[in-house]
């Protein structure tokens, strides 16, 4: 799989498809995924997506395709350890690549700042919770599916939140988490569109699908 980088850009040759940042030294990079659709000097919304457990970038393959329908640039970074960090989400060794990266693709391609979203599955889905809430100045939206524990060390701005749980997830069984999360997150005034769905840990494509639908909904037509 080719590398991104900004001389691509200066050559005319927007990285189309799959592309690894080429950030870090250790293997644990990212994935860029830039939509055919996409032209330089019409900003397109950007979703940061983060796998799960032992995941990589292409554990969250399954958001390609979708991205490609509805126009959206997908970055799918991994985790600096076996998943996202516990103790203190957005003050750890994983911010430390992220930020970087969110900047590398910001910078090398037109961002529509209006509709930056952090999204994820199980641990991922947890860690992007956490990582929203506090940098909601920054992360307009928010997508999670099957959610983990979210340790938000802090809370700022309003981003709106996209959650999807299977009803029979034993995993991050659904009572101990979005059930618990969602009215808190409605209390405190977040705009939050709710999805249960009957299944497990894994999110159906369909469901998927549904949060790529609400995080372009409110999107002026191209």
């Amino acid at each position: 799989m080719r590398k991104a980088s900004a001389a691509s850009l200066a050559q005319n040759e927007i990285p189309y498809g799959e592309s690894r940042l080429g950030l870090s030294d250790d293997g644990r990079d990212a994935t860029l995924y830039v939509p055919k659709s996409y032209k330089q000097g019409l900003p397109m919304p950007l979703l940061m997506m983060l796998h799960g457990f032992s995941g990589t970038g292409q554990s969250v393959r399954y958001t390609f395709p979708l991205a490609e329908e509805f126009g959206v640039i997908v970055l799918a970074p991994e985790s600096r350890g076996m998943t996202w960090g516990q103790s203190a989400p957005g003050f750890d060794e994983d911010v430390h690549y992220l930020a970087p990266a969110s900047r590398y693709v910001v910078d090398l391609l037109d961002v529509d700042s209006t509709h930056v979203a952090i999204g994820g599955q199980s641990d991922g889905a947890g860690y992007a919770l956490s990582m929203g809430l506090a940098y909601g100045d920054v992360f307009n939206h928010v997508m999670v599916f099957s959610e983990g524990i979210a340790i938000p060390l802090r809370k700022k701005g309003k981003p709106q939140i996209f959650i999807a749980h299977g009803v029979n997830d034993n995993q991050m069984p659904i009572e101990r988490t979005s059930r618990r999360t969602v009215p808190q997150l409605k209390d405190e005034g977040y705009d939050v569109t709710y999805r249960e769905y009957d299944g497990g840990h894994g999110t159906p494509l369909a469901i998927v699908r549904e949060g790529f639908e609400w995080f372009v909904a409110d999107m002026k037509p191209r």
